[in-house]
């Protein structure tokens, strides 16, 4: 016993160890907002009930010794047996705890994840809302005005989230027009809710591409936030009216003369709120008491200045919100004292209200704080109206201005500008976004910025679609942040000089990256003698004329060109960031190292550089290639992606040694890539990733290594796309090569879209691919084979019993049209942990895996693939979870016949049972010649059974087939006690879900599906238990 005692406990211990690690990575994985899957938290609840149970077993044993008591036998016996019951079942638990992957993020669902919470239930906005629904299955297109700041948009949203809840549409998609709408944004917003990637660049291109995939979906309800005039749809791709029925529209808009414009069938107006409807959300969002306090009778006179309008009195509550009465007392008396506000037409009612929050920003912060934050919110308008902001572009541009001059570090400066930016979204000055790392300003609090910057020390100018250059009838010279954006590449009157003697800040756009750049002469610059911050973007110049920038912290060019870049380098003494994003420069050298107070260096691409100096790379966070911008984790060099690059990668020698994961995209010139990066440095890659490398043919070339294979030794994960020229991973293997020792880590393989690529993995290559676990092939239209076939040389020099991929779990493979064989040399004898198979679009498939062989020892292979499974590899696979086929039209059965494998080859296996005991998910769609599912005798061995989708098999006459149906005395009731979701779908011979005479129950179900099955005898019931029934009589 006492062995038994010491094995349980070690056994306990592991499991605990074991836990606390998938503890972590879940946790982890929710703090990146991950959904867990369903069986990681199946397992960790029988992971913690084992812990406890087992738990008290010790402390029954302990308790006897305490006592120094003799236990009967009898006792020993029982406590023997139940530690021996619990020994496999840990064991269980410690074999099925190595998951990939704890968590996957949701898939974007559009307006459900905009979350309406602030909708007040006024009596205007509900009369709106019920309008609105009303009209919406009766007419077009509804227009929605009212004036800036009342609720249209939190209106709009509610409407979004009601058509989805009641699931009045298909797709329910909203975006903002704004005064100055950016087409190409807002069809990439659109293309992404619909799942669509573009083929063409041109507006009018993309226009059409949307406008055949929205016609797709029969109903569409397509929201289009704050429209300034009136506008053709069809230029963004949206069909309408009678090209397409069953797409809607509603439109906000401050003005209603634009739904008269719009041709609205129907325009509805949003007013204010009432004097106690302003009063009760003023009071929710301050979080004062329903009373009759001093505090509140106060309060409620500032309420009344917010003038009923929602942004007003939410944005005044919150910055309220806490304050004792002296601090109402004193914020009513400061809106009493505004008198010279009263004179706005529009605005007069807002301004008031959200100068009080701007002051309100210095509450609780020295006088330096306050104004790094106010200066904060007056950044963000420097930008165009509702324009998505990066946060990375305004950290390093409040950093260029000397905001928060105590954080010495840019990392610490980043923090404290982080923090501003989330206490001016708190205080309803910032709104979040779709996009993540960035935030947006209401229009009209950016109007109000642009009030408050209209005179005073800090004096703002923003121009949008400049055409020409402003008049200089009022001077510039007291101006200390000016944004010319989408400025015309022709733009009249564009001075070579400029007296900006106070500009601290200038942003200057061109119109368009499809454009010519926006040319800036040399002397452009010279008088800006105090400019601190430069944003450059689709801007040519020279740095010639940078000698005069002695205060100059921040550079930041985006697709610009730029002349004299290394001989001028020298002048800007004061730079502490650097950005060179898809930017055109003639090289780096030595100079930029002399530059001691830079801090930050981005490249991306280094077009035109030939070599970086090596003292670069020890001294600054290098960026070449795009890369997302994050806040949580520290820059690092491990990590480099290059793109756009057709020179010698020898360029980028000095960076490569610290290389982890290694991207190259639009890279050409390289036929593989050892010869270019060399065998050590891709003996220390992790992950790899290639894409659109046009002139790579393989990876490696061994007759070119002088015969040495090993290559790739600690790349875990690969992934290859877009590859035009690839034909294989490594070229010059031949049959006298043993399993080799690259890719001998490899565990997860993407290959998309390699037209050339004929066979993937040769039988040698894929013998040292002992650690795949996920393997995913799409849109390969030559691919033939996976893993070739092993010839005779090869199996008796290498002695090879052709079991390759044994940790395999998932084999996704799609849309491969010349595909035959994907494991042809691999019995599922080797294939115990494969869970998920998923074969798409294969027409010309003719074997996955290894049949049996025949009594004459040769392989059974269909002409075209007519079976999935024989009965050996079904009894094989039994840790498949899902399993999905669509397009294999030539399958007629899942499970190849007993009698088509000769008797002397199966006789002993095939009394044995067939279980597929974790099949979760089966989903059989557009197989035309399918005649039947599974044979009957599958209905108990399906016992995890969720969910069975069959759609589109126009041949299939039963889902459980029963071949020489007996008579049925009495009826026979069978089970799947799991299934959920039942879906029989566009299915026309279909007459029977199983054998006459039987009767399933269905106690689990959900969702059942029945749709253009006309020959369906079967009928579905519901008893009192709300069991569902399913019955063909006999």
């Amino acid at each position: 016993m006492l062995r038994i005692v010491q094995h349980l406990t070690n056994q306990r211990n592991a499991l605990k160890l074991r836990k606390q690690r998938v503890d972590t990575r879940v946790d982890e994985a929710k703090k990146q907002t991950e959904v867990i899957y369903e069986d990681v938290e199946d397992w960790l609840r029988r992971a913690e009930q084992e812990l406890e149970e087992t738990q008290n077993l010790q402390d029954e044993i302990d308790r006897v010794k305490c006592f120094k008591w003799c236990p009967k036998w009898g006792w020993r016996y029982c406590l023997s047996k139940k530690l021996a019951e619990k020994t496999p079942i840990i064991s269980k638990l410690l074999e099925t705890s190595n998951f990939a992957q704890v968590g996957y993020r949701r898939s974007l669902q559009g307006i459900e994840f905009i979350t309406s919470t602030g909708f007040m239930d006024s009596k205007s906005s509900k009369s709106a809302l019920n309008q609105i629904m009303e009209a919406i299955n009766a007419v077009n297109m509804i227009g929605l005005h009212g004036m800036p700041g009342v609720g249209k948009t939190t209106l709009a949203k509610e409407v979004g989230k009601h058509a989805r809840e009641q699931k009045l549409f298909d797709k329910v998609v909203m975006f903002t027009m704004s005064q100055n709408p950016n087409i190409r944004t807002i069809q990439d917003k659109v293309a992404e809710m619909f799942g669509l990637n573009f083929r063409t660049n041109t507006e009018e291109g993309r226009a059409e591409d949307l406008w055949s995939r929205m016609k797709v979906e029969k109903q569409i309800l397509i929201i289009i936030d704050d429209l300034w005039d009136e506008f053709k749809l069809e230029s963004i791709g949206i069909p309408f009216g009678d090209v397409h029925k069953g797409c809607k529209i509603l439109l906000t808009t401050r003005h209603q003369q634009v739904c008269t414009k719009m041709n609205c069938q129907q325009d509805i107006q949003l007013g204010i709120l009432s004097e106690d409807e302003a009063w009760v959300l003023f009071r929710d969002k301050a979080g004062l008491e329903d009373d009759c306090s001093t505090l509140n009778e106060v309060a409620k006179e500032v309420a009344g200045e917010c003038k009923g309008l929602p942004l007003a009195i939410v944005t005044v509550a919150k910055a309220l919100k806490a304050e004792s009465l002296d601090g109402w007392r004193a914020a009513n008396q400061r809106f009493k004292d505004s008198r010279h506000l009263d004179n706005e037409e529009v605005l007069g009612g807002v301004l008031k209200p959200l100068k009080l929050s701007y002051d309100y920003l210095k509450k609780g912060n020295n006088e330096m704080t306050g104004n790094d934050i106010q200066m904060c919110f007056l950044l963000c308008s420097l930008f165009p109206e509702d324009y998505e902001i990066s946060l990375e572009i305004l950290i390093m541009c409040g950093i260029g201005v000397g905001l928060f001059p105590n954080a010495y570090s840019i990392e610490d400066k980043r923090n404290e500008i982080v923090m501003a930016l989330k206490k001016l979204q708190k205080s309803g000055l910032l709104l979040e976004t779709d996009v993540a790392d960035s935030i947006r300003m209401h229009d009209v609090v950016r109007d109000f910025a642009h009030w408050l910057t209209s005179t005073g020390e800090n004096r703002f100018m923003v121009k949008d679609k400049l055409k020409e250059w402003p008049d200089m009838v009022e001077s510039f010279e007291g101006y200390t942040a000016i944004a010319f954006w989408n400025c015309s590449s022709n733009i009249n009157k564009f001075p070579d000089k400029v007296e900006f003697s106070k500009l601290k800040t200038l942003f200057v756009q061109g119109e368009s990256e499809w454009k010519d750049f926006l040319v800036v002469s040399n002397t452009f610059f010279e008088e800006m003698k105090a400019l601190e911050v430069l944003y450059l973007k689709y801007v040519s110049f020279s740095l010639k004329g940078f000698h005069s920038l002695p205060y100059l912290r921040t550079l930041w060019c985006f697709r610009c060109k730029v002349e004299n870049f290394s001989s001028s380098l020298t002048n800007m003494r004061s730079l502490e960031i650097l950005a060179l994003i898809r930017t055109e420069i003639d090289d780096i050298n030595e100079e930029l190292v002399k530059l001691f107070t830079l801090k930050y260096l981005r490249l991306s691409p280094p077009s035109g550089v030939t070599n970086f100096p090596p003292k670069l790379v020890s001294r600054y966070d290098i960026f070449v290639g795009e890369f997302s911008f994050s806040f949580d984790e520290a820059l690092t060099v491990r990590r480099l992606r290059i793109e756009n690059f057709s020179s010698s990668l020898s360029a980028f020698k000095n960076l490569f040694c610290n290389v982890r994961k290694l991207k190259l995209r639009m890279v050409n010139g390289l036929k593989n890539i050892v010869s270019s990066i060399g065998k050590k440095v891709l003996n220390e890659l992790t992950s790899l990733k290639l894409e659109s490398c046009d002139d790579m043919e393989f990876l490696t070339d061994i007759t070119r290594d002088q015969g040495s294979i090993v290559a790739f030794s600690n790349l875990v994960e690969l992934t290859i796309r877009g590859m035009v020229s690839l034909k294989g991973l490594c070229y010059g293997l031949s049959p006298s090569h043993r399993a080799i020792a690259s890719f001998t880590r490899l565990k997860v393989v993407t290959i998309r879209s390699c037209p050339k690529l004929k066979t993937i993995f040769s039988p040698c290559l894929a013998q040292s691919m002992s650690c795949i676990e996920e393997l995913y092939i799409k849109c390969c239209d030559g691919l033939e084979q996976v893993i070739g076939f092993a010839q005779e040389e090869e199996i008796t020099k290498n002695d090879c019993r052709l079991c390759y991929f044994p940790k395999l779990r998932i084999l996704n493979i799609q849309v491969c049209k010349s595909l035959k064989y994907v494991c042809a040399n691999t019995s599922t004898q080797g294939l115990q942990s494969l869970e998920y198979v998923k074969i798409i679009y294969c027409p010309q498939l003719m074997q996955i895996f290894k049949m049996e062989q025949n009594e004459n020892k040769e392989d059974v292979v269909v002409s075209q693939l007519r079976y999935i499974f024989s009965p050996m590899m079904a009894r094989s696979l039994s840790n498949l979870v899902n399993l999905s086929i669509d397009g294999c039209e030539e399958i007629e059965q899942l499970i190849l016949a007993n009698d088509q494998i000769s008797s002397s080859s199966s006789s002993n296996v095939g009394l044995q049972p067939i279980s597929f005991q974790n099949l979760t998910n089966i989903t059989i769609t557009n197989c035309r010649n399918l005649k039947s599912l599974f044979p009957f005798g599958f209905v108990p061995v399906l016992p995890k059974l969720e969910c069975l989708k069959v759609q589109r098999n126009s041949k299939l006459e039963q889902v459980f087939e029963l071949e020489d149906e007996p008579k049925v005395v009495a009826e026979e009731e069978m089970k799947f006690d799991k299934l959920e979701k039942l879906s029989l779908e566009e299915r026309p011979s279909l007459i029977h879900f199983g054998p006459k005479g039987y009767h399933f129950v269905l106690p689990a179900l959900e969702y059942l599906g029945v749709r253009n099955c006309p020959k369906l005898t079967t009928s579905f019931s519901i008893d009192s238990q709300k069991f569902v029934h399913c019955e063909t009589k006999v």
